[in-house]
């Protein structure tokens, strides 16, 4: 296998970063409104464009301002390099985009656990698309001894650590999804799998070539720690007030 894995559609080739990443957004929006169906929440015309915009800027600047954070020069050289962009930046910032929000416009109504599914298909998805995209993609693993390393083209086999975090995320949602862990309070769920994936996220960064500059971790580290804190915690008080 050569990457990156170019797509044909007929005579025309397609990078696959681009076909997974139009695949993550689409089949997760298609969910989100299928399940939304199940699980009508009451905004106004107003309300549902204020959150989107808060969820947008929210993850746009959480998404670059992490990946910077993340790789602000370059080890080598010592250059600033321009800032990159992080799915863990995005996650977090949307939802704190989303969360002040509702703090200005005074809703109270948790929504969160209709986006369980959508957010899960969609990270599985993109990662397929990182994984076929190869090195220059930067979310390649370290090298590795084990059968199933992959050598992305540099003859070094190394973890397909984008396989597994798609892997993760979609057996995560879905357990989550059915019922492995019962919660009551609305919210939880949601809670519980970004609590989940945050700490997987934080395990993987050893199995990737990151720059540990800040007391030992990375920036996503950091934030993927700190973040599932916040989650765990979260849940155990949302579930106490349902008791």
């Amino acid at each position: 296998m050569e990457f990156p894995v170019w797509l044909s559609l007929g005579p025309v080739r397609l990078h696959p970063h681009l076909v997974f990443e139009i695949l993550a957004y689409s089949s997760g929006f298609q969910l989100y409104r299928w399940l939304q169906k199940r699980q009508p929440v009451c905004f106004s015309s107003f309300q549902r464009l204020a959150l989107l915009a808060g969820c947008i800027l929210g993850a746009v600047l959480g998404a670059k301002g992490l990946g910077w954070l993340q790789t602000p020069f370059d080890p080598l050289t010592g250059a600033i390099l321009p800032p990159g962009k992080t799915i863990v930046g995005g996650l977090l910032g949307g939802w704190l985009g989303i969360e002040m929000v509702k703090i200005r416009l005074q809703i109270r109504q948790r929504t969160g656990d209709v986006y369980l599914l959508p957010m899960a298909l969609g990270l599985s998805l993109g990662r397929v698309g990182c994984f076929l995209t190869g090195l220059s993609d930067g979310t390649h693993g370290n090298p590795s001894v084990l059968p199933w390393a992959v050598d992305f083209g540099d003859g070094i086999p190394r973890h397909p650590s984008q396989l597994y975090e798609s892997l993760f995320v979609l057996i995560w949602g879905l357990a989550l999804y059915f019922g492995l862990l019962r919660v009551q309070s609305p919210g939880s769920r949601f809670r519980l799998f970004m609590a989940g994936y945050l700490l997987f996220r934080f395990g993987s960064e050893w199995l990737k070539p990151v720059m540990m500059i800040y007391g030992g971790l990375s920036a996503i580290a950091w934030a993927s720690l700190l973040g599932a804190v916040y989650c765990l915690i979260s849940v155990w008080r949302l579930e106490r007030l349902e008791r």
